[in-house]
């Protein structure tokens, strides 16, 4: 097809031919021209690599022989829907690991449910509706309709106490939490405090600019007597529903941080995880919502709406604004506007809580179906966690197999689950329990009662 545009990298000696083969070859072992892609007609890629035509059509004869490339008539010469022998053993040898069947990974949604229908009512309203200075750069703290939107529903929904001017739009929790380390070791922090266990990607993320002060997750929460004895200018935690315990911060400890941040003039950075999907209990507010001036609520759709959807939000302190508006302006990385503008509307219609009205009905039915699978099944093993969130703690017998030896046999019986041992910082406590962080969102709703019984299966097998 001679409108086609391709770009290969072709050795500058030797044969033509066999450099053109070469450089498709490499093109497809890399990914960069996948299965069923169209190849330009030979005409023009002779026309544009400056070669005669008779030596491209030679080198794609060849490349259909070897079983890299197929031709059909009209169709064209595409990439090999199946990859040939050569190219089954280039990628065997680089090791890559099939997915598994059956994905119980914690943290994530179940994407299949995404409300399309409603996302693209949304966006047929904002091309219809949106100025066209929405598609230049705009302020770096987001659109002022997201902003809007926003204030009124955290204000409602999680009793977050901010003025949009306040509210600052990025691109998800981790892109926020790099922004405000950045932000705390411009105005003097040089330590935070971070839950232990907590996720090694936000310690990385605030390693970068920042000391780690660990602080351990008990019954109550994040200990602030951690804090209390170290050189902390900032607390990172998650109050709602802590990842990977699952425990809600108790009222006592809550007021105990609070107390910390005033009296030492530091920052808390509130990471409102799960805080959507409560189930057992009236949901507990916001954090920010007792202290505006001194916490920093972040909040994002990953679990709501789905990663894809790189939307979040940080209700950012006056005294913070200034500093983290211009991270945010060097960073330039966000969200579309177009992005914004829908969401914007979802929340303005009750879309977005009509959505989470179905999907928190439907995990809380897995949560429970999970629950009674596991007392059935696994009458010595114990459920925690559970009263909100999207995955459960499933603990397991000391006597039994080690944590690690249950991951390996539920990995060869391609079943993923992460080990809570993974999330923890330091040697593991004597008499620890093999435990594991089973996310029960993941999977569409037809293979989740196969991801159960093939997990409850084999930890009953051991």
């Amino acid at each position: 097809m001679a409108g086609l545009d391709l770009f290969i990298e072709m050795a500058p000696r030797g044969r033509r031919g066999r450099a053109v083969e070469e450089a498709l070859r490499a093109a497809i072992v890399e990914g960069r021209l996948a299965a069923g892609s169209r190849l330009p007609a030979t005409r023009s890629l002779a026309e544009e690599l400056g070669l005669a035509r008779g030596t491209v059509s030679q080198a794609y004869a060849q490349l259909v022989a070897e079983g890299w490339l197929t031709t059909a008539g009209r169709a064209g010469t595409r990439v090999a829907a199946q990859p040939s022998p050569e190219l089954r053993a280039v990628r065997a040898v680089g090791g890559a690991v099939p997915a598994p069947l059956h994905d119980l990974s914690p943290g994530r949604p179940d994407v299949s449910v995404f409300p399309r229908q409603a996302w693209l009512v949304a966006l047929r309203h904002v091309l219809r509706e949106a100025p066209a200075a929405a598609l230049g750069y705009g302020d770096p703290r987001g659109r002022i309709e997201l902003r809007a939107a926003l204030s009124g529903y955290l204000g409602r929904v999680r009793g977050v106490r901010v003025d949009p001017g306040h509210l600052v739009v990025c691109s998800g929790y981790t892109q926020a939490l790099g922004l405000l380390a950045e932000v705390f070791a411009q105005v003097g922090v040089r330590e935070a405090g971070m839950e232990n266990p907590a996720l090694a990607d936000h310690l990385t993320v605030v390693g970068r600019r920042l000391g780690v002060v660990d602080a351990e997750v008990d019954a109550e929460g994040m200990s602030v007597a951690a804090l209390e004895g170290s050189g902390a200018g900032a607390a990172v935690c998650t109050p709602a529903h802590q990842f990977p315990l699952g425990v809600s911060m108790s009222a006592a400890r809550r007021a105990r941080l609070l107390g910390w941040a005033q009296e030492r003039g530091g920052w808390i950075v509130e990471d409102d995880y799960d805080g959507e999907f409560r189930y057992d209990k009236r949901p507990v507010g916001a954090l920010q919502g007792r202290h505006p001036g001194r916490v920093v609520y972040v909040g994002s759709v990953s679990k709501s709406l789905g990663p894809g959807v790189r939307l979040g939000w940080i209700a950012c302190p006056p005294g913070l604004l200034e500093p983290l508006t211009e991270v945010k302006r060097l960073a330039d990385r966000t969200t579309g506007p177009l992005d914004q503008l829908a969401f914007a509307s979802m929340l303005a219609s009750g879309a977005y809580d009509r959505h989470l009205r179905t999907v928190r009905r439907a995990y809380r039915q897995r949560r429970d179906v999970l629950a009674a699978r596991v007392a059935q099944c696994l009458p010595r093993a114990r459920l925690t966690g559970i009263a909100a969130g999207l995955h459960a703690i499933v603990e397991l017998p000391v006597s039994g197999p080690s944590e690690a030896d249950t991951v390996a046999a539920l990995r060869a019986a391609s079943v993923r689950v992460h080990p809570l041992g993974g999330y923890l910082r330091g040697p593991v406590p004597a008499g620890y329990a093999p435990r594991l962080v089973v996310g029960y969102a993941t999977p569409p709703a037809h293979a989740y009662g196969l991801a159960l019984d093939a997990l409850l299966g084999t930890l009953r097998a051991l």
